[in-house]
């Protein structure tokens, strides 16, 4: 593989204003959505939706602009899809939600237990979207997320069943396929990264993928080699240059400049106090040196708090050289919440806002790339899933 070099800053290049806001939430029992204009002063909460189930991701698709997606968890009739067209008002559920082959390959049968992740397409495959589950599954729609269908590259491959360890492994609420990303230069360029099992990548729409794991750390006294024991949290891709991908993994904050493939770990460079280990990762949408992370205790048995009970988001404006606690407008003292690995985001305006939603139920505004924290919403359920976005 050639050596990586350090991508170039693209061209400062405005983005066009616009006129409104949208802010979905996932949470433990039912999902919001808060509208404001491009202020971002204000805010409408709009929900619950699907009250009393889990809802474990929401994402409309920006190739309309109305479609919302929604992954939900019912009690009576387990895990499916919603539709909407209009913005949340009405909801279809999807005729076949995603659901594993069986007796694919001679290997065990399996069930979903949830649909993790939605991801939309490439901008060229309006009607495309990809969805990752729990255990670890993947699947892609092709009419707009009413029909799901398993690839059977991942799915009922002896490999990727081998490394994905057993359903009892890894997350306390079950192992997991996520960050699923298209590269929007070409849609047969695919990424994912399972817990456990790793960081994968297809150059031919998911026919066949290769491993993306050199460079990464495991818990010590296991044996980096063994695919299992790898365990990303949350991958990013930089819109404004996908040349390069950041990682928040179980072992530290790493980075990855293509077409390099050797991860390099730019956490060490965090407080030493804090650590880097967490959860989420964000990427600014226009400079590939602007990522953020929320870091969580990471002793040697995890609480999955906020650090000492003083919850801060960590800027590095230069690619992991450096980082700097955000935590202007937080709790001071006494905040023994943390973030999940979909729990935090970053919209797309000329002076972006993080977004951020707690294990306590806070769904808090990050203004001016973070620096100055606000709140939007108390008293929500569990928060499990955050995404901004600008609606048609």
């Amino acid at each position: 593989m050639a050596r990586a070099t350090p991508p170039k800053k693209p061209a400062a290049k405005k983005p066009a204003a616009a006129s409104r806001q949208l802010v979905m939430v996932a949470t433990r029992k039912g999902a919001w959505l808060f509208h404001s204009d491009a202020s971002r002063r204000s805010w409408r909460a709009d929900g619950p939706h699907f009250l009393g189930h889990v809802v474990h991701h929401l994402q409309l698709d920006p190739r309309d602009g109305r479609t919302l997606l929604a992954s939900v968890r019912t009690g009576h009739l387990g895990p499916t899809i919603y539709r909407s067209t209009d913005l949340g008002r009405r909801w279809q559920e999807a005729a076949q939600p995603p659901a594993f082959a069986q007796d694919a390959n001679g290997l065990p049968n399996r069930s979903v237990d949830h649909t993790f992740w939605l991801a939309p397409g490439h901008a060229s495959e309006p009607d495309t979207w990809y969805a990752g589950t729990s255990p670890q599954g993947l699947f892609r729609s092709e009419d707009g997320g009413q029909r799901w269908t398993p690839l059977a590259s991942v799915n009922d491959d002896a490999k990727f069943r081998e490394w994905m360890g057993s359903a009892q492994d890894g997350t306390p609420d079950g192992p997991k396929l996520h960050s699923l990303i298209i590269d929007p230069r070409d849609a047969q360029h695919l990424y994912f990264a399972m817990s456990s099992g790793g960081v994968h990548e297809s150059t031919d729409g998911g026919r066949s993928w290769s491993l993306l794991i050199k460079g990464l750390e495991v818990v010590e006294g296991f044996d980096p080699a063994t695919i299992t024991f790898h365990d990303p949290h949350c991958v990013r891709l930089c819109p404004g240059h996908p040349d390069r991908l950041y990682q928040q993994n179980h072992c530290g904050i790493y980075r990855l400049d293509r077409p390099g493939d050797t991860w390099q770990r730019i956490g060490r460079k965090m407080p030493k106090r804090v650590g880097d280990t967490g959860f989420p990762m964000v990427v600014h949408p226009r400079d590939p040196d602007i990522a953020w992370v929320f870091p969580m205790d990471g002793s040697t048995v995890w609480p999955r708090v906020s650090p000492g009970g003083q919850p801060a988001a960590y800027i590095t404006r230069n690619g992991g050289r450096t980082w700097q606690r955000q935590d202007a407008g937080l709790p001071e003292a006494q905040a023994w919440w943390t973030i999940k690995r979909q729990a935090m985001t970053v919209d797309a305006r000329p002076n972006p806002a993080l977004y951020l939603g707690t294990t306590s139920g806070e769904l808090w505004i990050g203004r001016d790339e973070g620096a100055r924290w606000q709140n939007i919403a108390r008293h929500l359920p569990e928060i499990y899933a955050v995404e901004a976005a600008t609606p048609a």
